[in-house]
């Protein structure tokens, strides 16, 4: 900025703010921050809507309660939709600052999905609100491209590349890849398991090391990129899948160790075993895929979300388990009728019975040969059923819900997408 005085006064609907040069270098809020690149009032005046040069004062005539909340979003880092103001509304004020709707909280993103397809839209864009060419060139990252530069630019490309596989072509790509080895890998793992596998392996061993070797090294190189561009340590640390891979990554490692150590794997007893264990929770990286394909996410969102309902479900099945195998070791084994089924000797014995009858899966390994455990093996079905299905309503609801969601973030990204490949 080669005009104006060293303070910044920004005006929006009647309420003022003011900054010194350099916050407004670095504004986190790109139509702010490109104040500073302004070298005459013309230039100004294409961000603002008018300027006062004795005050150096920029007026923006919008909603001033809206910005009030983009000014927590700037401090915090959390942004939620101002109460009693229209979502679209809100999202418009959004869009005319330089933000997106990923930079809303989950439950305000969840808000803003439903509103627009309540009226069948499936996003705005800042050509709605008259940004300028340049600005609507790519608004779905404006604002980090803005306030982040150099190193931490590139870090955050890199962070967004492998945690957002539809960022970016390059994402796409490194996802594409990922998932290669995420198949490879399994085919090796469950190759592994056939009876000719080891005189196979024998045979051929540098081969399957090689491609084991290179396998494990794409999931470590992976693992440690993402945990040093990480933005909250802390936070990647406690992350399910994250844990996942560290723990089907060390066997390996430890493998490899014992061997240049002398140390048969063998000859480890119980700390064989559990590296044995650890192995095979490889099988856990078919989880990585969920990032990629949009019906895996909806079953995770899906769970997520009806938590309380899958308790409630558990809770019903685990109480009429309880009343239904007492009831079921009384009437076969317990009463000493004549006829004494050893199959029901106890009541966790019973239990399985229960449980494979509610369920209406039926092996028919075991069943009551009284007339009385018969008429409580068709309540238990019944009951069974009925149990069972009252809690799936609102787990069915909560998934068509959240697939509706997925699908329109998807499609999104997708236009983000298309637009950095014709540029």
């Amino acid at each position: 900025m080669k005009f104006g005085k060293s303070i910044c006064v920004l005006n929006v609907g009647g309420t003022r703010y003011a900054f010194s040069r350099e916050v407004i270098r670095d504004f986190p809020l790109r139509r702010v921050s490109r104040l500073h690149a302004c070298a005459t009032e013309k230039e100004v005046l294409e961000l603002c809507d008018d300027y006062d040069r004795d005050r150096n004062e920029f007026f923006f005539d919008r909603h001033a309660q809206a910005f009030v909340f983009i000014m927590l979003y700037v401090r915090s880092g959390k942004l939620r939709f101002v109460p009693g103001v229209c979502e679209l509304s809100f999202y418009t004020e959004m869009l005319y600052w330089g933000l997106e709707s990923a930079h809303l909280d989950s439950c305000c993103q969840k808000r803003l999905d439903d509103r627009m397809s309540e009226i069948g839209l499936d996003s705005l864009s800042e050509g709605n609100i008259r940004l300028s060419d340049d600005e609507s060139q790519s608004p779905a990252d404006s604002v980090q491209r803005t306030a982040l530069s150099g190193r931490a630019r590139w870090l955050e490309k890199m962070r967004k590349a492998f945690e957002e596989p539809n960022s970016s072509l390059a994402a796409q790509l490194l996802a594409s890849v990922s998932v290669i080895f995420v198949i490879v890998s399994m085919i090796m793992l469950c190759a592994s398991t056939l009876p000719d596998w080891d005189t196979a392996k024998r045979n051929t061993v540098e081969e399957h090391r090689i491609v084991e070797a290179v396998c494990i090294g794409w999931f470590t190189a992976e693992c440690i990129v993402r945990f040093l561009v990480a933005r909250d340590k802390w936070d990647f640390l406690r992350r399910p899948l994250n844990i996942i891979d560290v723990i089907a990554i060390t066997p390996y490692y430890v493998t490899m160790a014992m061997a240049r150590a002398g140390i048969p794997g063998a000859g480890l007893g119980v700390a064989g075993v559990i590296l044995r264990v650890l192995r095979m929770m490889r099988v856990l990286w078919l989880m990585k895929l969920a990032r990629h394909f949009l019906g895996l996410q909806t079953l995770g969102l899906t769970l997520r979300r009806c938590y309380r309902e899958m308790i409630m479900l558990m809770v019903f099945v685990c109480v009429a388990m309880a009343i239904y195998s007492a009831l079921a070791q009384l009437l076969e084994h317990g009463l000493d009728l004549g006829i004494q089924n050893q199959d029901y000797a106890s009541i966790p014995a019973a239990a399985w019975w229960v449980i494979i009858s509610m369920t209406t899966v039926g092996y028919g390994d075991v069943y009551p040969v009284t007339i009385g455990g018969r008429v409580l093996g068709g309540m238990c079905v019944v009951s069974g059923i009925v149990l069972l299905a009252l809690p799936i309503t609102f787990i069915y609801h909560s998934f068509v819900q959240c697939y509706h969601e997925l699908k329109l973030r998807s499609a999104r990204y997708a236009r983000s997408l298309s637009a950095e490949i014709l540029q």
